[in-house]
């Protein structure tokens, strides 16, 4: 199989080139290779390596930054979507895509499932809906896997942040009151290889296609996240001046940024786990793999 992988230096992408090397082809990009934000040097690229599957991890993630560039993060998140769909249903290609917790504003009371309208709060929410949106409408052949809080032992994120700062400062107050679940960025890597070699076994006519929430089970809040990143630290034997207990929780208002947050980022994954057979472990499991692998000598 003719894969085409954008994003491939960030958290998933680099997790993606792992997890498919043994069931295709891969031409994996990355801005250096092909800015996503130009539509016509994508649709030469995807024209030139005339691929069998598009798989998009790549995306602008900068929530508050979002906020003072919104064209920027348009152009990613929500143009650059619909080009690939157009060209993957000129080629009779389909699309992999990742979507994002965000395009819900948080009031529900309960997790949020895949018929749930989506409401965003901010710039980053709103074009990654966009985005899901434009690809739905330009190619049938596609999945939407929409993801909370991703966390990977390869690239920036809120678990290397706590660390990092919590051997700088003496104290940490980190926001209590949004809720969510941190998903293992080589967990979707490697569920995502799983559905591939499944659509290669048993072919695309009457595949379930569609969107779907995957993230993993459980929910925690930013602070108990940290909380237990630094409990990890610890038992790695890592000097921390802040410790776990003494991470104060805070609440959103305590907390302003530029972009809004949802408080629930829940997402309901039932329809993901009847529908291709899987289970997705708690959030604590994928979290341990990463901070082992980031914190071994």
């Amino acid at each position: 199989m003719n894969i085409l992988l954008t994003g491939k230096n960030g958290q998933l992408g680099f997790e993606l080139q792992r997890s498919l090397a043994p069931v295709g082809q891969i031409t994996a990009v990355d801005r250096d290779e092909c800015d996503l934000a130009d539509g016509a040097a994508l649709r030469s690229l995807i024209r030139e390596v005339q691929p069998e599957l598009i798989i998009n991890p790549a995306a602008y993630t900068a929530v508050d930054r979002a906020e003072s560039e919104p064209e920027l993060a348009a152009a990613l998140n929500a143009t650059a979507p619909a080009v690939i769909g157009e060209e993957a249903q000129r080629l009779g290609a389909w699309v992999i895509h990742y979507s994002t917790d965000y395009v819900f504003d948080g009031t529900s009371p309960r997790p949020y499932r895949e018929s749930d309208a989506p409401c965003p709060l901010n710039v980053y929410g709103q074009t990654k809906k966009d985005g899901d949106l434009a690809l739905q409408q330009t190619c049938p052949r596609h999945l939407i896997f929409r993801t909370s809080w991703v966390v990977g032992a390869h690239g920036n994120n809120f678990a290397k942040t706590m660390l990092r700062l919590a051997t700088e400062r003496d104290g940490l107050s980190i926001v209590a009151d949004q809720f969510g679940a941190p998903t293992s960025a080589a967990l979707l890597a490697d569920i995502t290889a799983q559905i591939v070699g499944r659509a290669r076994r048993e072919g695309l006519d009457g595949f379930p296609f569609g969107l779907y929430n995957l993230s993993a089970s459980g929910v925690t809040t930013w602070h108990a996240y940290a909380c237990f990143v630094l409990e990890q630290a610890l038992d790695a034997g890592i000097p921390l001046r802040t410790r776990p207990w003494a991470v104060k929780a805070i609440t959103t208002a305590d907390y302003p940024l530029p972009a809004q947050r949802p408080a629930n980022s829940q997402l309901d994954t039932g329809l993901f786990q009847n529908t291709f057979g899987l289970l997705l472990p708690d959030w604590q499991e994928g979290l341990r793999h990463i901070l082992h692998q980031i914190l071994q000598p």
